[in-house]
C-alpha cells in the first residue's frame, strides 16, 4: 500500500485525479502539497456528479476534502 504523502511527493509535476467527498473529480497537474495534504493544482478540470466537466485553472485544495488520489 502506498502512503498518500509519499505518492504526492513523487507526483509533483504530474497529472493527478482526485475524488472529493462530495463526489466531484478534479484532474490537474500537481504543483505542490504540504504536511496536511493541502494541494495546489494547475490546469485543473472538474467533473461534477452529473458528468458535466468544466475548466477551473489554478486550484488550492484542502486535503481533508480528498477521498482518493490517483496518478494519471
Amino acid at each position: 500500500m502506498v502512503m498518500p504523502q509519499a505518492l504526492l511527493e513523487k507526483s509533483v509535476g504530474r497529472r493527478v485525479s482526485l475524488l472529493l467527498k462530495d463526489g466531484r473529480i478534479l484532474e490537474g497537474r500537481l504543483e505542490g502539497s504540504d504536511e496536511y495534504m493541502n494541494m495546489v493544482l494547475e490546469e485543473t478540470t472538474e467533473t461534477a456528479t452529473d458528468g458535466e466537466a468544466r475548466r477551473l485553472g489554478s486550484v488550492i485544495l484542502r486535503g481533508s476534502n480528498v477521498v482518493s488520489i490517483s496518478v494519471c
